[in-house]
């Protein structure tokens, strides 16, 4: 499977794990870029201080490849950015918003960079600001995404037309048949969340992973249009999100209700009723199964990639 991304951050597999929040500790990081993938820290739920421990604990775990996800919109994105420098980390994931504004320091302290873009036109504004890579992130993902509500299968072939760049899918992966779809379509490589979050060495609350085990078809939905596309799990939070919504409320009166650390509660502290509850539509698919190891995760895509590539043949 090697290929332009496998090459550029030096894997033996195109499979990166999503840097999602409260999801992605040293020791998912650590585990998936042990199996042969790429590793991503969350830095969004982070202060800089954690960062620098959870990237320590990476290092001590593995000597494989493995970088950190920095949300832009962060207001601590500068002093993150610092401690990745000094750690030495090598690679970069960034998000939410312009690749203009830290890809050049980046590169100047010897820093891969891969931007996750939501359209077409901000992918060709990643090629423009020098980035190595882009991550194009469909409609279909947990957490936030991208105001266009493009899905993945219509996202990927507009990015490849668009950009030149080692295009990396996201958004709906969670299978190795996915991973070859979307092979199809131009990605070289593929950005897995949901699968990732629901395993055992993921950081989530064990009550969260069991109740986005528990998903069916329908139970995610994108709200929060009005300050950023959200999806959400269906439950105490999400009703007084969408009925706030229903109402026409302000921006103001929906941060309110958001008020802070709502995502902790879900995510990492298992608050799954009044807690901010994220994750992909793809949750439904393995409604009733137990978290996994990474190990067998990896197994199992790389199994499936190659039945539905010999079935193509």
């Amino acid at each position: 499977m090697n290929n332009r991304v496998t090459e550029l951050f030096g894997i033996e597999y195109p499979i990166i794990a999503g840097g999602m929040v409260w999801c992605s500790g040293w020791r998912l990081t650590a585990a998936v870029s042990e199996a042969g993938g790429l590793g991503l820290l969350g830095s969004g739920s982070m202060t800089p201080e954690v960062l620098r421990e959870q990237i320590c604990k990476v290092k001590n775990a593995t000597r494989k490849p493995f970088g950190v996800n920095v949300p832009l919109m962060k207001p601590e994105a500068a002093a993150l950015m610092d401690v990745i420098a000094e750690e030495g980390v090598k690679i970069v994931f960034t998000s939410a918003g312009s690749p203009k504004k830290w890809t050049s320091w980046l590169h100047e302290r010897g820093i891969k960079v891969a931007h996750v873009v939501a359209s077409s036109l901000f992918a060709k504004k990643c090629e423009d600001a020098g980035v190595d890579a882009v991550v194009a992130e469909g409609f279909e993902a947990g957490g936030h995404n991208g105001k266009e509500e493009t899905t993945t299968l219509c996202l990927i072939p507009a990015v490849r037309r668009a950009t030149t760049l080692p295009l990396i899918a996201a958004g709906g992966i969670a299978t190795g048949h996915a991973m070859l779809a979307v092979q199809a379509l131009g990605a070289e490589g593929v950005q897995i969340g949901t699968l990732f979050a629901l395993t055992q060495e993921s950081s989530a609350h064990e009550a969260f992973k069991q109740r986005c085990l528990n998903l069916q078809e329908g139970d995610t939905k994108l709200l929060l249009r009005k300050l950023s596309p959200t999806r959400l799990v269906k439950g105490g939070f999400y009703s007084a999100i969408e009925e706030a919504e229903n109402r026409g409320a302000s921006p103001e009166e929906l941060l309110q209700i958001i008020g802070v650390g709502k995502s902790k509660a879900g995510i990492f502290e298992g608050d799954v009723d009044a807690g901010e509850l994220e994750i992909g539509q793809i949750a439904s698919l393995f409604q009733g199964t137990a978290p996994q190891s990474v190990a067998t995760v990896f197994q199992q895509l790389l199994s499936e990639y190659r039945e539905a590539k010999n079935l193509l043949a």
